[in-house]
């Protein structure tokens, strides 16, 4: 007989959302059979009613009512091979008992999909003892993005730094080659986002009115650093929001969208010589350790695809630097 039982939040569990924590713990309990629990008082934390969102404090005890049909997480750990552990030392930018930074390859998905078996979170589920100690994603880049990616290695320092991007007291600061020269050569692009509908599902747009209560506000600040011509434009811009294809769709709305980008159009009447490849890479990340102890600021060279098209068009990677140290 399956009975009632209390469960005591774990340390590194610290700051979980309820819906989270049952996920983890009982990764087949569907969340509409979670939320009716919830309602009718079934589960518990610390004796009283919560709902999906709660947010857990390590110590606090859930209750957890007989759940005889539904199993714990049982998927077997991947095992990293030599060849991925010898990827992952290639693309290490950083590492620390907390983090580890990555300068994430252009092409390679973060996350998987239907179509997708080879990707970073697949080589972290190899990483660590166990749930607790598995290192997490705590942000995003596109497939076809290069750059800084942060992990937190284990899931209370994924907590605290989730919280840091919600709070936007992280800094970043991404490159780009684009079509045109923005006019004025610096400025903030406020545009709030909504995912396109249709066929282009994949992509966000520019919210049209009467669209607010879906839509998602995005503000990026752009600078030209240097230009060809009026034909291209290499940009820093440093996102304020962290919305899905922000700088790629600003830059579109803008009128300059990224070169190499399919999916807003970047892809067209592409200068001689340049590769189709999406010109866009994270360059530099800056953000309070999660141990509360000093700053972390991480740089990511230029992957050898990118470099030969600023050698193309003359533009210079550490003109930039220079200009952008101690912007963060």
């Amino acid at each position: 007989m399956a009975r009632v039982e209390t469960k005591t939040v774990a340390r590194d569990e610290d700051g979980m959302r309820l819906d989270r924590w049952f996920k983890t713990h009982y990764a087949t309990l569907p969340h509409s059979r979670l939320e009716k629990l919830l309602r009718t008082g079934q589960v518990r934390v610390d004796g009283g009613r919560a709902k999906a969102s709660t947010r857990l404090a390590a110590g606090q005890t859930v209750r957890v009512p007989p759940l005889p049909d539904v199993a714990p997480p049982s998927a077997p750990r991947h095992e990293l091979s030599k060849g991925d552990r010898a990827f992952l030392q290639s693309i290490t930018l950083y590492e620390d008992d907390d983090l580890l930074v990555l300068n994430k390859p252009s092409g390679i998905a973060v996350q998987g999909g239907t179509k997708t078996a080879h990707h970073i979170d697949r080589l972290l589920e190899g990483m660590g003892d166990g749930p607790e100690t598995r290192p997490r994603l705590v942000h995003r880049l596109d497939r076809d993005t290069s750059g800084v990616l942060v992990i937190a290695k284990r899931r209370s320092v994924a907590a605290k730094l989730g919280r840091a991007f919600q709070t936007r007291s992280v800094r970043k600061i991404y490159w780009a080659l684009v079509h045109g020269v923005p006019k004025p050569p610096q400025g903030k692009i406020e545009a709030a986002l909504v995912k396109a509908a249709g066929p282009e599902g994949d992509r966000v747009r520019k919210a049209r009115p009467g669209e607010q209560d879906r839509a998602q506000s995005a503000v990026t600040h752009y600078a030209v650093v240097d230009r060809a011509g009026q034909k291209v434009a290499f940009l820093s811009l440093k996102p304020v929001t962290g919305r899905q294809h922000q700088l790629r769709a600003h830059m579109a709305i803008l009128g300059h969208p990224i070169i190499g980008d399919e999916k807003y159009h970047g892809d067209r009447d592409l200068p001689e010589g340049v590769p189709n490849k999406l010109h866009l890479h994270a360059r530099r990340i800056s953000f309070p350790h999660p141990s509360g102890e000093g700053t972390v600021d991480i740089t990511a060279p230029l992957p050898e695809q990118l470099r030969e098209s600023f050698a193309l068009f003359g533009f210079e990677a550490g003109h930039a630097a220079d200009r952008e140290d101690g912007a963060l």
